[in-house]
Formats: structure tokens, sequence, C-alpha cells
């Protein structure tokens, strides 16, 4: 549910299932005049954990803005052992596209940010490769050329870091940026690095799946995007998406089609991301819509 235009608070709350989470949280809300607007939970019954993502208007809420965190704390969150995040739907957040020489999935961002269809600020891009200036200075936004050798990598990842801090940066794009990124740079923004790639792997891998895919005549080509972590597109995915292909389409049909494809894939990665409908357990997500 999409609630920008409305001041409101939002809670994503993860804790051990037991009885009465729901209740607990409900009665705070009314307790202090809030008028909840939005309402989800999920219970893995396996792992028997709770989670639920709840939002209220803040018009009528009787707690200050800035207490509602420290009033749930004591009310609800440590009572119930709760894990929590709270954020406000006013708050835009602030991205970083990272790219190389592919720009599809750059343009569609681009696109969908200017034509507001996101509530949220790009105020740097940053490339490994120049190409990708003018495209930037197109879009008037600050872009930042930082060529990656095996020898340069952690330095340049230095300056990379410095830039994301000085632009006050929320969180990561990589719309096809063709670098491994360090366990060091992964670690300073957990759950905020947002990926894109083919869904070949690991039956596909190499620089040239799609050919080996033709080769093997797949019968579905996929995308998906996921949160960075440490292990190589290993992370917790977000969204996924296949179209299907056949024995009429050639190599560049498939390229084609996957193109569009990661282009809706992390389009809605990003979207589900500035909603704050994400939560992360175990390497797995749980993503409320």
């Amino acid at each position: 549910m999409t609630i920008q235009n409305v001041p409101a608070a939002i809670l994503l709350i993860h804790c051990d299932d037991q009885p009465g989470l729901v209740a607990a949280v409900t009665q705070f809300i009314r307790q202090h005049g809030g008028n909840i607007l939005d309402l989800d939970q999920h219970t893995d019954k396996e792992h028997k954990q709770f989670f639920m993502r709840v939002a209220w208007e803040l018009d009528a809420f009787a707690v200050e803005q800035t207490n509602i965190e420290k009033q749930f704390a004591q009310e609800v969150g440590n009572p119930y052992r709760m894990r929590w995040e709270l954020c406000f739907s006013d708050e835009k957040p602030r991205m970083a596209i990272f790219v190389s020489k592919m720009f599809h999935c750059l343009y569609d961002i681009l696109s969908r940010y200017k034509a507001n269809e996101w509530f949220v600020d790009i105020p740097l891009i940053i490339s490994n490769h120049a190409h990708v200036e003018s495209i930037a200075n197109q879009f008037g936004i600050e872009c930042y050329i930082l060529p990656i050798t095996q020898e340069n990598k952690l330095a340049q990842e230095a300056k990379q870091l410095a830039l994301l801090k000085q632009h006050k940066t929320d969180f990561i794009v990589l719309a096809r940026y063709m670098q491994i990124l360090s366990p060091q740079f992964v670690a300073q923004y957990p759950n905020r690095i947002i990926n894109i790639h083919h869904s070949f792997l690991p039956a596909f891998p190499g620089a040239r799946p799609y050919h080996s895919a033709y080769e093997r005549g797949v019968k579905i080509i996929g995308a998906t995007s996921h949160y960075v972590t440490s292990t190589l597109d290993a992370g917790p995915i977000i969204e996924q998406g296949v179209v299907d292909v056949s024995h009429r389409d050639t190599v560049q049909e498939l390229e084609r089609k996957g193109r569009d494809l990661e282009k809706l894939v992390l389009a809605r990665a990003i979207w589900h991301h500035l909603q704050r409908e994400i939560l992360v357990f175990e390497n797995r997500t749980v993503v409320f819509s």
C-alpha cells in the first residue's frame, strides 16, 4: 500500500512467535490515538518466527514523532523481545546507483525517477567507466568515475564509501555494476545494496550465459534481484521474474528479453525497498505487498 502522501509511521517487526503480538502492537497504536492504515503479518511455523508490517497515521497520534521508538520499546518491543525498524513516510530515501557499461537498468531507473514514480532522491551515480557521465549529466545527477583494477580496488572502494557518506546515501542499487564488492564494503550497508542479474546461475556460469542457454534450448529465462552479501550472488532474494522463450528465439532475442526482464524485476525490488516492505531473516526475505 502506498502511503507516502499521508504522514505515517511504518513499523517492521520480527521476533519469536508468541501469543498476543498483534494485540499488543495494535493496542499501542490505538491507546495513543493512531489510525492504522495498513497491517500485514506472517508466521513462519517451521522456525517459530513472527513478522509484521504496520503503518498508521501520525496526525492525531499522541506520541511525538521523535519519541515513538522509545515509547514503543518500553511498552511493547522490549517486553516481547522484538527486533524492529521504525521509519516515516515523509522521509525521502537517498539512493546511489552503481553501473558499468550496460545502461538498460540505469535508464529505466532514471526515467521512473524523473517521472516522480518513486519517492526517492538520487544524489549520485558511480561508475567504473566514463561512458555513463553523459547520461548522468542528461538527468542532472552528479557522476563519479572510479576505474577499478586488481591493484586499486580497495583504495577505490574507500573513495566510493567516502562519496556515499558525503551524499548521505541510505541505500545502493547495482544497476548492472560488473564488479564484485568486497566484504568490507558490503558490511557498511547490510541489506541496503540491491543487485540484479540473470537467473541462469549456477547452470550457465561465465561471461556468455545467454549463448550457453541457447545451446541447451532453454524454454524460460529469468532475472533475480537480491540484497548483496559477502557471498557472491547468494544474498536474500527480493524479487524474481521469468519469461517464456522458444526455439525460434536467437541469442540476441534472448538477451533482449533478458534485459527487459531485468529492468522490471529490479524496479519491483527497489519499489519494495522504498515502501519499507522487506524483512530479512536467515538469508531469506519476507516481502509484504
